[in-house]
């Protein structure tokens, strides 16, 4: 997770909305914006996503979990 937020701040992308799940969805709308601007390789592209996808889905097991 780290390293996708180091990956963003490179391009000067912050990403806090203040609801972790929300983070994690703009990340990879800026992430994609990234790749189809041909700023970012595929191999950052793809590593990326899958972290925040990952990411993704523990969250929303722990908001699931937690109701």
């Amino acid at each position: 997770m780290w390293d996708v937020q180091q990956l963003l701040k490179r391009f000067g992308i912050f990403v806090y909305v203040g609801n972790r799940l929300a983070d994690l969805e703009l990340m990879e709308r800026e992430i994609r914006d990234l790749y189809e601007l041909q700023l970012i390789d595929v191999k950052d592209f793809q590593l990326a996503i899958l972290v925040l996808r990952r990411e993704q889905q523990l969250e929303r097991e722990k908001n699931t979990s937690s109701q």
